[in-house]
């Protein structure tokens, strides 16, 4: 394998990360166990199996163009010399809690130098069952191409083979001047997009009101929950109700905000705050699904509605708003500027930009997809997947989404000393969806 360069949200990522807010994603897989010794066996079949997958070999480093300073260049991918697998799978103690562990686990930043990932072997007290969790840089993996590098150290599964990527055109070191008035509209353009998405940004702050238990300062702390939810009730409510699976989930956050805001004492009364939907720009199944293609959708949750169908009917409007005007478009569409910033720019700026996300979003909303089929680890099928998204500084919490055979898998990440009843939230997401379930159902007949 050869040395790949960042692309530059890529980049960017790679710059906004500080020790107190690493920018590394999760997901905790938790298996069904065959024998106690389930746990350490898997461990032995993770270290085994990433020797052979070149994308966890490859680790990210500074890079720099005709002599110029490091300052001046990038970041790229490349194959670590000295890549050994025992470095990146840990084998823990057993644990009657895997989320707690987990939660530390995520406070820490992955080692810069060498390939930026991580999975942990957690096997449970009772014997039977055990998980683990994989960590990897949003630099190096964004949600599909991390599932596909945690997928090639699973068990082998049935997958449909990827599309190849068409080839590119050689380059000259000059542009095609038959091209230049289509380079010149498409500049043009690209300054209109993100003059538009800039003054989106702008409108979007007015009137906007989040809660303290929202934003933070950096603690470097984490705590992560799960909750599982069927995916037929959350069927039941969209074929009442109408709209999409997705506009479901994000509503049934929502209103798990409401009651957690309540039932602490801030009160939810005005509050909206502003939730980022990133959005894949990706197209599936490609061979090569390096790089963050990403733009996103912005929307106020209907936190302050008391009325859960309400607030459903109002996620659903923003979204069908959001998808009208496509992600390239408005204010959750500012992750697609960094495709015009220099490397210097990312370099000098990533901390700033770091900052700046609390006036951007106030909390993240994001859905991971998972195949169909089922994932199993020396033939230990698992039961449950828990994604976990980056915590953006000044922000409380993040909340990641999944589903997998048949129910849905909501991961929470929290900054452990602003949110240290976080396993409460997690509580009021499934009683939001009964509460949904029991608002969906027609009233008995008085006859």
């Amino acid at each position: 394998m050869t040395a790949d360069l960042l692309a530059p949200l890529d980049l960017a990522f790679w710059n906004m990360e500080s020790a107190e807010h690493p920018m590394h994603l999760g997901a905790l897989g938790v298996f069904a166990a065959h024998t106690p010794a389930a746990g350490a066996h898997a461990a032995d079949l993770l270290a085994a199996r990433a020797a052979a997958v070149p994308g966890l070999r490859m680790r990210i480093r500074d890079v720099w163009p005709l002599g110029f300073p490091t300052v001046f260049g990038g970041a790229a991918r490349e194959p670590a010399p000295d890549f050994d697998p025992l470095d990146h799978v840990r084998l823990h103690a057993p644990t009657d809690d895997f989320q707690t562990v987990a939660g530390r686990l995520m406070e820490r930043p992955l080692e810069r130098g060498r390939p930026s990932w991580e999975a942990h072997v957690l096997p449970g007290e009772d014997g039977v069952s055990f998980a683990v969790l994989f960590k990897f840089h949003h630099a190096l993996a964004d949600g599909l191409r991390a599932l596909t590098l945690a997928a090639a150290v699973l068990d082998p599964m049935d997958m449909p083979a990827p599309r190849p990527r068409p080839a590119e055109p050689a380059r000259g070191l000059l542009p095609d001047v038959r091209k230049l008035p289509g380079l010149v509209r498409g500049a043009f353009s690209d300054v209109g997009r993100a003059l538009d998405i800039g003054a989106s940004v702008a409108v979007s702050t007015l009137g906007a009101r989040s809660s303290d238990a929202l934003t933070s300062a950096p603690t470097g702390t984490r705590r992560t929950a799960g909750v599982v939810v069927d995916l037929d009730d959350v069927h039941r409510v969209r074929k009442a109700v109408g709209g999409t699976v997705n506009d479901v989930l994000i509503a049934v956050v929502a209103g798990a905000l409401r009651r957690w805001l309540d039932e602490r004492g801030d009160g939810s009364d005005g509050v909206a705050p502003r939730a980022l939907i990133p959005v894949s720009k990706r197209r599936p199944r490609t061979a090569h699904p390096q790089g963050n293609r990403l733009s996103g959708y912005l929307m106020r949750l209907p936190v302050d509605d008391p009325d859960p169908l309400r607030r459903l009917g109002t996620v659903r409007a923003a979204m069908d708003r959001n998808k009208d005007a496509g992600p390239n478009r408005g204010a959750g569409a500012v992750a697609l500027l960094a495709d015009h910033v220099p490397a210097l720019g990312h370099r000098l700026g990533g901390p700033l930009v770091s900052q700046a996300a609390r006036l951007w979003f106030d909390i993240l909303v994001t859905s991971v997809p998972l195949p169909g089929l089922g994932l199993k680890l020396g033939g230990n099928p698992v039961t449950a997947v828990f994604p976990y998204a980056p915590l953006a500084r000044g922000q409380s919490l993040a909340v990641a989404v999944s589903t997998y055979r048949g129910h849905v898998h909501y991961g929470l990440v929290a900054d452990a000393e602003a949110v240290p009843d976080l396993d409460r939230l997690a509580t009021a997401l499934s009683e939001e969806v009964a509460q949904l379930i029991t608002a969906c159902e027609p009233e008995p007949s008085l006859g």
